[in-house]
């Protein structure tokens, strides 16, 4: 459930009181980028992570951003003070103003600032997958990048939902493993952690980015390898991540959405885990260590009602 106060533009306000025009040709068209930031001890984590990432994929879609990191990260701060956010997250949002046909004479800035704050969702450890064909267009302009034209992704988990089912396994069309719909995913063999390449697709997460980068220097090898269905399905451990999950133990994956009961279609071939495994548990204590090093490096701006302006 999102919080009451979220900051739009210039001010932080109570959400019935946040407006977008319909004439914001990025509202309706999707062009916008978004991010999600965890929220620990009132901090925001790898914020200045998220900020690059945003920058990039404004650059690529050709969305404004006249925007200075400081300044926005210190409006993230003044929403989680005003929410009274100790554990949870926060979106942040940048609405393309450029005009187009359907745009409107109102006065409006070259992108919408949008950031509101929630409590953390509910996810369940062990998870379920299930794969999905041609899920993702690694071949496309715009793979990877993190934009508010969100459908193929909520579409995708819907019917993976529907089915019984946390979290769909996407491939691209090349056959590959890319990621989920809402999370980076990640094989374990013979105690090397593997995930898909950013040019299969996916989505250049920030936990992701983060366990690539740690993972070594704490014992575990997290290496980037082109993966087939058939390499996670013989794996040894299986998991995902995300900004909100962390590191999320998988204990089984089905080959793909099953025909419908009656149909007599054969039954697809699910595969077991043991969930968490012990490389899963040792790389999310890892994270968990970093997390409370970064929380502390950073304690400073919970208190400075002025922080980062």
């Amino acid at each position: 459930m999102i919080h009451r106060q979220a900051f739009h533009n210039d001010r932080v306000m109570p959400i019935e009181e946040v407006r977008l025009s319909p004439g914001q040709a990025g509202l309706l068209s999707g062009w916008g980028l978004f991010t999600t930031c965890r929220i620990t001890s009132g901090i925001p984590f790898a914020f200045e992570k998220h900020w690059k990432r945003l920058k990039k994929d404004a650059e690529r879609t050709h969305c404004p951003f006249p925007f200075e990191e400081e300044i926005v990260r210190g409006k993230m701060m003044e929403v989680v003070r005003a929410n009274g956010v100790e554990e949870g997250c926060a979106r942040l949002y940048v609405v393309s103003n450029r005009p187009t046909f359907w745009s409107s004479n109102e006065k409006v800035p070259a992108a919408d600032l949008i950031i509101y704050t929630s409590g953390l969702p509910n996810y369940k450890e062990p998870s379920r997958l299930v794969v999905r064909e041609q899920g993702r267009h690694a071949g496309s302009p715009l793979a990877g990048v993190k934009v508010t034209s969100w459908l193929n992704n909520v579409w995708n988990l819907y019917e993976g939902l529907e089915a019984g089912y946390d979290e769909v396994v996407l491939l691209n069309e090349r056959g590959e493993i890319a990621e989920c719909t809402a999370a980076n995913i990640f094989m374990v063999k013979n105690g090397t952690v593997f995930t898909p390449p950013l040019d299969s697709g996916c989505l250049e997460g920030i936990t992701r980015l983060l366990l690539l980068e740690i993972g070594a220097g704490a014992g575990v090898l997290v290496e980037e390898k082109t993966l087939k269905p058939e390499d996670l399905f013989g794996a040894d451990e299986v998991f995902i991540s995300s900004t909100n999950r962390n590191v999320l133990g998988v204990n089984e994956v089905t080959e793909h959405l099953g025909a419908a009961a009656g149909s007599g279609a054969k039954a697809p071939k699910v595969h077991n885990f043991k969930a968490p495994g012990p490389v899963t548990m040792k790389l999310e204590q890892i994270f968990e260590t970093y997390i409370r090093d970064y929380v502390a490096q950073h304690s400073s701006e919970k208190s400075a009602g002025t922080a980062r302006r």
